[in-house]
């Protein structure tokens, strides 16, 4: 995980999945926003490949979040809720 910004609860990243990774669902206090460079992942059984975008709004359940061959993925994480937008 690398670090692009952080500053007023906003967070920016860059995430770097290895194969076979795994999380289970959980959520989120703010916003994430997530488009991948590279590989895919599976979110709610749902795969998203190189190049997909995914919005999961704030204490949204989501997961469990797999990736079988590795994936690098942006994420931003928004401190605004869908109604303060």
């Amino acid at each position: 995980m690398k670090t692009l910004r952080e500053e007023d609860g906003a967070k920016t990243l860059l995430l770097k999945l290895p194969a076979g990774f795994h999380m289970e669902g959980h959520s989120h206090i703010s916003t994430e926003q997530r488009f991948v460079l590279e590989g895919s992942y599976v979110s709610d059984g749902v795969e998203y490949q190189e190049g997909t975008y995914q919005i999961i709004h704030a204490g949204v359940q989501h997961g469990p979040f797999t990736s079988e061959n590795g994936a690098v993925i942006l994420v931003i994480w928004d401190p605004l809720s869908p109604a303060e937008k």
